[in-house]
């Protein structure tokens, strides 16, 4: 039962972190004045983006902390760290510096930047996603592993049917709507934030486990 609630909170976190009710107006932007082959083909990479990217976390990301000498508690903590910071724009129904910098906002206005970016990296797959595969991914060996990475296709799944039903799912919501599933979203990923940071804090300082 706490393994399966482990993979239940990761895809609830990785959900939570694409925001797929954020991605979908970014997306109608994006495509806005194309065909829909050409929007569907969009959708397929960019999730295929997504998974690749995510994939790789989980199956490098540990090795690359041991590699710099990061332990995995510290990155918990700023990991969770991030992740609030995301949460607090979410709660604001805002992008938020995590996912997008003012410069590359005003590139996507422009028509400067493709799809892929900044759709797939950084505002999905960015560092919130990477850390929280990173961590959900910990010293569990293949079986583990292959879990995950399956966790990883549903989520991954979940934001390609949003994406394919764009336009519907922008003219039934509406601005409102889609912010308030950001919000809900935004609260569900505070907590788990804060419970991330706390996980790292009892292994970085043991004795807040006694206090």
């Amino acid at each position: 039962m706490a393994a399966y609630q482990e993979y239940l909170r990761f895809i609830t976190t990785l959900t939570a972190v694409l925001d797929p009710f954020l991605a979908v107006p970014i997306f109608l932007g994006i495509t806005a004045g194309r065909d829909p082959a050409s929007r569907q083909r969009l959708a397929n990479t960019v999730v295929l983006t997504v998974f690749v990217v995510l994939a790789g976390s989980a199956l490098f990301g540990e090795a690359l902390l041991r590699l710099l000498g990061a332990s995995l508690p510290a990155f918990q903590v700023g990991g969770g760290l991030v992740l609030l910071l995301m949460a607090l724009a979410m709660l604001n129904a805002q992008v938020g510096g995590m996912r997008q910098s003012r410069a590359e906002a005003e590139q996507l206005e422009s028509g400067e930047l493709t799809g892929v970016v900044p759709l797939a990296v950084p505002l999905l797959a960015g560092p919130g996603a990477i850390g929280t595969t990173i961590i959900a991914a910990k010293s569990g060996g293949l079986a583990h592993v292959v879990v995950i990475l399956v966790c990883l296709a549903l989520v991954c799944a979940v934001v390609w049917g949003m994406l394919r039903v764009a336009d519907a799912v922008g003219e039934r919501l509406g601005t409102t709507g889609l912010n308030i599933a950001t919000r809900l979203l935004g609260l569900v990923l505070a907590a788990i934030a804060i419970e991330t940071m706390a996980d790292g804090l009892k292994v970085l300082f043991p004795a807040l486990t006694s206090a």
